[in-house]
């Protein structure tokens, strides 16, 4: 690692063997794993701990207090809000320790994690989604979806620019055209999900 092409503050720690790209900023008490793996230009807030056999992409936001086990896979551009949690392993016993052997989760590229949420293991976080603050998420959220609550249900979409699609909602009972009123994007709203347009 060439420590020039990136930020690490003097009360954090890099362990041998991490993986950080060009332009990323860890900041105060933080702790990157050997074997971890962090793109470029990140952010990486305080008291952040991101294990080995992580994945962190490019241009994602972490803020405080979070830790991204092993097995945790965050794609481009996603950020992740103050405190929330993810798990990898749906039933923990501290005598019967799993050595590594964790169930995967992927957060794919844009999505947002609000405060206190939590991410239970072996789900999958769609494009450009979006958790509420203090959910609970036991399934897969499909692409541009909105989630609350305890278990999180979707209650509507998001434009890839943070505005909610108003007038779409769900489920989806007719396939129609919608063009972001913030952005101009355009969708194809499908009884299937939420696709962006690019014809």
């Amino acid at each position: 690692m060439d420590e020039k092409k990136y930020f690490v503050h003097e009360s954090s720690y890099v362990d041998e063997g991490a993986t950080i790209g060009e332009g990323t900023k860890i900041w105060h008490f933080s702790h990157i794993m050997s074997g971890a793996k962090i793109g470029k230009n990140c952010t990486i807030g305080q008291s952040v701990t991101v294990e080995n056999r992580a994945v962190v992409g490019n241009g994602v936001k972490i803020q405080n207090n979070v830790s991204v086990y092993g097995m945790v896979e965050i794609e481009d551009d996603v950020f992740l809000g103050p405190s929330m949690v993810f798990t990898n392993d749906l039933n923990p016993r501290a005598p019967y320790p799993k050595h590594g052997n964790w169930i995967p989760t992927k957060v794919k590229r844009g999505a947002s994690i609000g405060a206190n949420a939590t991410i239970v293991c072996g789900v999958t976080i769609g494009r450009w989604a979006f958790v509420g603050a203090g959910s609970v998420v036991t399934r897969d959220v499909p692409d541009y979806a909105i989630v609350v609550g305890n278990p999180a249900k979707i209650v509507g979409y998001m434009c890839e620019c943070g505005f909610k699609m108003r007038g779409v909602k769900h489920p989806i009972e007719k396939e129609q055209k919608y063009t972001c009123s913030n952005c101009g994007k355009k969708y194809l709203i499908k009884k299937e999900g939420v696709f962006l347009d690019e014809s």
